[in-house]
């Protein structure tokens, strides 16, 4: 199983829930602002009514074979690709492979699409072969065979449970229904790749991770599948080795495969560190060595996932404002894994100081963009510790730059001992060669060589 890993500098853009042509519109913000890459929700044919359209429905999957969904269609996905790649910024989808749409409320069977669906398709034929990435829309994708045994999870520490049951909302919620590690349907998940690798998507990020076993995943993603493509999991872990998730769902995983996956062993280090009162900034200097952080090639490092804000189960792992822009400046200077920077279209209501939606905006922060274009300068340079305790940070990117994060709530002065002059990124502040930086409470400053 190959995985891409080139020295080349990235950073992601997730555009969780934007329409299709909201991202074409922002394609030449999207590159002024420094991100290589852009996340989109899954390009399927999900659930779209004249109702409101809530963002956890995009991840209920009706059919792979057309994209039809709130964020658009087959043809507007096509004309963002093409815009995207005008601008040599390479696109990754969502995945959704471990179940299908709950549509419990209004059939019992489990034909996916189902018969009106269907019936839709042939009463539409010319849009619905329009929008067509691959197949014959006249048959099932899916049938009551192609689904395990219902029944919900309950024991989220038994693997065989989490890995075969249904994610439900409750006992009286029949749950989304899952899909067995079958022939039939590995064939049509390998099909709906290649008909993305065909349209130029250059990464995948698979929902839900956790959930699929590891045959089911060896199975799709093959060397075919994942040649010159970036392939990370979404495995959502309490930590790093040693926590009991991690060596149920995580350890395997990286074992197993040669896929990447979200860091979350770093991010639950990154959490303490910057929002518990007896987080100790010293945790980050080398999170990996002590089995808090993924290898480089293998970790996405993030502060926000969609799941965040927006699933009530995580909500008190949304980061004070402070913090969370703290973390990114760690993220963004570190040097190991890629990020991803979240951005959304206010699915959750959380209002940031100023009243305004948190993450609607934040994306294209010029103090972001230029944090951006640090990371992609000093991309391949050492970091090297400067000075670290419970509450400051301070490291060379080696002769490129240096990065102080101070977290207390007074200011700092460090030795800096640098043989060049020092510029701030985000001001113009500048510290002469030897000299020292005072830096102010609960802020980060980002400095390069002049």
């Amino acid at each position: 199983m190959s995985i891409k890993t080139t020295s080349q500098s990235n950073v992601i853009l997730h555009a969780f829930d934007w329409p299709y042509a909201l991202v074409t519109e922002r394609a030449q913000e999207i590159k002024a602002s420094g991100y290589k890459t852009v996340l989109v929700s899954p390009p399927m044919k999900s659930y779209r009514g004249e109702k409101e359209v809530l963002w956890w429905q995009l991840y209920q999957p009706q059919d792979y074979r057309v994209i039809d969904n709130k964020l658009g269609n087959t043809e507007d996905f096509k004309a963002m690709m093409a815009a995207l790649n005008e601008l040599d910024i390479w696109v990754y989808i969502d995945v959704v492979f471990n179940h299908m749409a709950n549509e419990s409320g209004l059939r019992l069977d489990l034909q996916y699409p189902s018969k009106s669906d269907i019936t839709c398709y042939q009463d539409h034929p010319s849009y619905f072969e329009q929008q067509k990435l691959f197949g014959d829309l006249s048959k099932p994708l899916f049938t009551e065979e192609d689904f395990v045994e219902a029944f919900g999870i309950e024991n989220w520490k038994d693997r065989w449970e989490v890995q075969n049951g249904r994610l439900t909302g409750g006992p009286e919620d029949p749950g989304l229904p899952t899909l067995r590690t079958s022939e039939h349907v590995i064939a049509q998940q390998q099909a709906y790749l290649l008909a993305m690798k065909d349209l130029g998507v250059r990464g995948y990020r698979i929902d839900a991770a956790k959930h699929l076993t590891l045959e089911h995943i060896k199975k799709v993603f093959t060397d075919e599948i994942t040649e010159g493509m970036h392939v990370f999991g979404e495995i959502i872990t309490d930590g790093g080795a040693t926590e009991e998730e991690y060596e149920l769902f995580l350890q395997p995983y990286l074992e197993e495969t040669r896929l990447a996956a979200y860091d979350f062993p770093l991010f639950k280090t990154i959490f303490e560190a910057f929002s518990s009162k007896d987080g100790s900034l010293t945790s980050l200097i080398d999170p990996y060595c002590f089995g808090q952080a993924l290898t480089h090639e293998r970790s996405i490092t993030f502060v926000t996932t969609h799941d965040i804000p927006n699933n009530d189960v995580f909500s008190d792992m949304v980061m004070e404002e402070q913090d969370e822009w703290l973390a990114y400046v760690y993220i963004l200077t570190r040097g190991e894994g890629v990020p991803l920077i979240y951005s959304d279209l206010d699915p959750s209501g959380i209002s940031n100081k100023q009243g305004l939606p948190r993450w609607v905006d934040g994306w294209k922060d010029p103090k972001l963009a230029k944090l951006i274009h640090f990371y992609h300068t000093v991309h391949e340079a050492t970091a090297e510790i400067i000075e670290a305790n419970e509450d400051l940070l301070a490291f060379s990117r080696g002769d490129k730059g240096v990065v102080v994060i101070n977290k207390s709530s007074r200011s700092k002065v460090v030795a800096l001992n640098q043989t060049k002059a020092l510029s701030s990124i985000f001001s113009d502040a500048v510290v002469e060669a030897g000299g020292a930086l005072h830096i102010e409470p609960m802020s980060a400053e980002v400095l390069v060589s002049v």
